[in-house]
């Protein structure tokens, strides 16, 4: 199962995680993909600095994760695992 983990400390919280794990959570059940992806959330992935939020697939964490960003890095960094 493919582990994703978004991060929800306080950096990333005010640069919209909650919107970030919506997307998630909406992408993830259109495409069926509930048996085969665990989403959760984490605190502080040391990603701070950057723009957006901080999510971590398996043991690769991927900053600047926005709305508008989000599809790609999907299908990019997500859908390939699987």
């Amino acid at each position: 199962m493919l582990s994703i983990s978004v991060c929800v400390g306080s950096s990333c919280h005010l640069k919209g995680s909650y919107d970030v794990i919506d997307l998630f959570k909406n992408e993830i059940k259109e495409r069926g993909l509930e048996d085969k992806i665990d989403l959760k959330a984490a605190f502080c992935l040391n990603r701070c600095s950057h723009e957006g939020v901080a999510i971590r697939v398996n043991e690769k964490v991927i900053p600047g994760v926005t709305k508008e960003s989000f599809k790609k890095i999907f299908e990019e960094e997500v859908l390939p695992l699987l």
